[in-house]
């Protein structure tokens, strides 16, 4: 009887081993798995990221492409703004240096005459145009605004009533505009559209009133601007701009 029971038992010990080694086996080879699969999906997760990542700095590239093109328009705007001021302003020094026709012909009376109701601003001197030139320098190159609006009113303070004192009231509204100071603005193109209305800037400075005054949200003064700019100066490209804005805010 013991002899058919020791091998019996024997069996079942090594069935149990069996299963123990087994049950093991399969423990190990499932945490593998979890293992194996943890891994995977952090490298997945990592990928992601990584692709992310990527994307961020494609959009901030693609930003800040914009305005690097934002801001280049917008200094070859005042670029050709500031062009043009200075070959008015040359222009102008050239006729004023011309000698006067005679009045031997009736249209050249009439002409004549009209020229006499235009105010004759003083024209620049070297160190006047030097200064006026460090302040365009501060305003399109540096963008120092607050600098250039100082040395604004020192070149105003310095050299009144002349040529290019009506200039820098100008472009002292242009830089409260860019600040933006609305109020300053306004009172600084107020004061070239209302002393000095026959000077070259005065269609651009009632202009730019008007964008002031809508920006104000005072839209029916901003209007009436708009109207009196197509009304007093036809020709000029400030008209022109301003029956844009009219028409647009028609629309």
């Amino acid at each position: 009887m013991a002899a058919v029971v020791f091998p019996f038992a024997l069996g079942q010990a090594g069935l149990t081993l069996a299963q123990s080694s087994t049950s093991e086996y399969n423990s190990n080879a499932s945490e593998a798995q979890r293992k194996a699969n943890t891994s995977q999906a952090t490298s997945e997760l990592f990928y992601m990221i990584q692709q992310l990542q990527g994307e961020v700095r494609r959009l901030q590239g693609e930003f800040e492409e914009q305005q690097h093109l934002i801001k280049r328009l917008q200094n070859q705007g005042r670029d050709r703004y500031i062009d043009l001021d200075q070959r008015i302003l040359d222009l102008s020094e050239k006729v004023s240096a011309q000698p006067q026709a005679g009045d031997s012909a009736e249209g050249d009376v009439g002409k004549d005459k009209r020229a006499a109701e235009i105010r004759q601003y003083r024209q620049p001197e070297p160190d006047e145009r030097k200064a006026y030139k460090a302040i365009q320098d501060l305003i399109h190159d540096q963008k120092e605004y607050d600098q250039a609006i100082s040395r604004l009113y020192e070149f105003i303070d310095k050299y009144p009533e002349g040529d290019l004192t009506v200039n820098a009231y100008y472009w002292l509204g242009e830089v409260y505009l860019v600040k933006p100071q609305l109020e300053q603005a306004r009172q600084a193109f107020s004061i070239v559209a209302t002393r000095f209305g026959d000077h070259r800037k005065a269609p651009d400075a009632f202009y730019k009133l008007g964008v002031t005054l809508d920006r104000l949200d005072k839209k029916a003064d901003a209007r009436r601007q708009m109207e009196q700019v197509v009304t007093d100066y036809p020709e000029s490209d400030a008209a022109g701009l301003a029956k844009k804005f009219l028409d647009s805010d028609q629309g």
